[in-house]
């Protein structure tokens, strides 16, 4: 598996700027394009809004951000699964709130046909991942990664930490 390289073995370099336009310019961009948005797209854009919000153990649900458990009882935010199953909400998908389940609930992909949108899984051995992302383009991943972090974006392609710890993608939907 080549995590560095994008559709047809180019580096990701050559896509990252046409990928993250659209996704970092919004509804405008997409609609000078004259094409409707896709599900994925518009789960990007709802992840996206939420850049900044507390990661909150067991918090969020399909209306946004919401008090944890344990943990996160004492924090408004999302925690990982929290945040993808709020973000394909808002495209019309429902997700249990559980990275596991989400792991099952859609059509897997391989790493060289992601998509915006796209979940992206983390961790755990051969037992259930422990980590969901939701890709946005150009190798970045919006997630909510851990207690005292934020929501925020990161080159997991690029990075050593996810590149070892990667599970697979699947596309809801």
């Amino acid at each position: 598996m080549d995590l560095g390289r994008g559709v047809g073995g180019r580096p990701l370099e050559e896509g990252v700027k046409i990928v993250d336009q659209g996704i970092d310019a919004g509804t405008r961009t997409l609609r000078r394009q004259g094409r409707k948005r896709t599900r994925g797209e518009i789960a990007a854009a709802a992840a996206l809004a939420q850049l900044g919000v507390p990661f909150s153990w067991g918090g969020g649900t399909s209306t946004g951000p919401t008090l944890g458990i344990g943990r996160g009882a004492r924090t408004r935010g999302f925690d990982c699964s929290g945040l993808t199953l709020y973000a394909w909400a808002r495209a019309g998908v429902k997700l249990g709130h559980y990275t596991g389940t989400q792991f099952r609930q859609g059509r897997r992909i391989p790493l060289s046909a992601r998509r915006t949108g796209d979940l992206i899984f983390f961790g755990g051995g051969t037992g259930d991942p422990t980590h969901v992302a939701l890709y946005l383009g150009g190798g970045l991943m919006i997630h909510a990664p851990k207690t005292g972090d934020v929501v925020k974006k990161t080159a997991f392609l690029t990075s050593p930490y996810y590149r070892a710890a990667y599970r697979g993608m699947t596309r809801p939907g």
